[in-house]
């Protein structure tokens, strides 16, 4: 059985960029007029990081927002992938439309 390994979410890296510069969440929710429920879930992976967020990232630290957007989109596309349900509507779809085309 091949197992997938699963990329980082964005919130992995805020968080210890957050640790490293010693910003606290609560800190950090404050600066960017949050909730602190919001950044947390965030950071622990519990909630994508939208594109708005990721703009505030940037003007908060200076962190490219591209990079958040596109690691969110990586984790995204993997979690989709380990759906049991999706992945049998998506071997009925291969099935059907190859028999279509």
């Amino acid at each position: 059985m091949e197992t997938t390994r699963i990329p980082t979410h964005p919130g992995d890296v805020l968080k210890e960029e957050l640790e490293s510069r010693g910003i606290s969440q609560k800190q950090f929710a404050s600066c960017l007029g949050i909730s602190y429920t919001m950044l947390n879930e965030i950071l622990n992976c519990k909630r994508p990081v939208s594109t708005d967020f990721a703009l505030m990232v940037e003007a908060a630290l200076g962190i490219n927002p591209e990079l958040l957007i596109n690691m969110q989109e990586r984790y995204n596309l993997a979690k989709a992938k380990t759906e049991q349900s999706l992945s049998l509507r998506l071997m009925k779809i291969r099935k059907s439309c190859a028999a279509m085309f």
